[in-house]
């Protein structure tokens, strides 16, 4: 008698984990920063609006009220320190947070465990960073126009206001993710009293750049600082009467900062990443 053979059933192909959006990957990231944000509220305005808040008090206020200034150099500041506000947070918000990162917390290795490349997690880190200077620079125009008693910004002016706000808080950004990547930790505190207080002053937040005509060394070097084509920008926007550089130059010259930090930065984070 012959055996009969039973037929064999293929035997089942394992199961693929279905990999999660790129997309839906990113947005939780961002989400969940957000989130602690959200709940660290009151601390987080009190870090990033107290110094431009002091700054717009004493200058555009009390030295004012004292006659060592003109009634109109309000016009002059406002915008500089809105500008100001939104750089600063930008780029403190990415350089410090990747400094504790990477050398003390290493919680950047649950991010880059996440299904995303490597390129996408500093651009979230980017982003985010950018939505909080925003944050910084909106609550600016209330407390603007309660310290001045006025503001000069209209409905119309939103737009072009949002546009470079964006625009400069991401060049903040990535400038924050080149410091934040190659610094060294322990050399962290002396660069940013070595960066902060040149770009604070340098950065035509207290005066129009064409202004300095006859201080061409000076104004060569504000040319240079990014910062000065945010606060030209919104200068424009926000006090049209004072001189100023044109907008298409101010979005170019931001544009142009984007791509060479944002690349520096991209680069900087994928080597920390591999170490």
């Amino acid at each position: 008698m012959t055996a009969v053979e039973t037929p064999r059933t293929p035997a089942a192909a394992p199961s693929r984990v279905a990999r999660p959006a790129v997309g839906r990957a990113f947005t939780a990231l961002l989400w969940r920063d957000v989130f602690v944000t959200g709940r660290e509220f009151v601390p987080f305005l009190l870090q990033v609006v107290l110094q431009p808040v002091f700054l717009l008090f004493v200058f555009g206020k009390v030295l004012t009220e004292l006659g060592f200034t003109s009634s109109g150099y309000a016009d002059v500041l406002l915008p500089g320190v809105v500008a100001l506000a939104a750089f600063l947070t930008a780029l403190q918000n990415t350089a410090l947070p990747l400094v504790i990162e990477f050398s003390f917390t290493k919680e950047i290795e649950d991010r880059l465990l996440a299904p995303l490349p490597t390129a996408l997690v500093a651009v979230e880190k980017i982003v985010f960073a950018a939505l909080r200077a925003l944050v910084a620079a909106a609550v600016m125009f209330p407390i603007g126009r309660w310290v001045l008693g006025s503001l000069p910004v209209t409905w119309s002016d939103v737009p072009l206001l949002t546009a470079f706000l964006v625009l400069g808080s991401l060049v903040g950004a990535a400038m924050g993710m080149v410091l934040g990547t190659f610094v060294k930790p322990n050399r962290i505190n002396v660069v940013f009293a070595v960066v902060l207080t040149p770009l604070l002053f340098t950065g035509s937040t207290q005066f129009p750049w064409p202004a300095l005509e006859q201080l061409r060394w000076f104004q060569v070097v504000c040319a240079v600082n990014p910062l000065t084509y945010v606060s030209e920008a919104l200068r424009a926007e926000m006090a049209p009467q004072v001189p100023h550089l044109p907008l298409g130059l101010c979005a170019l010259a931001l544009a142009g900062f984007l791509v060479v930090f944002g690349w520096l930065g991209l680069v900087g984070f994928r080597r920390r990443a591999l170490d």
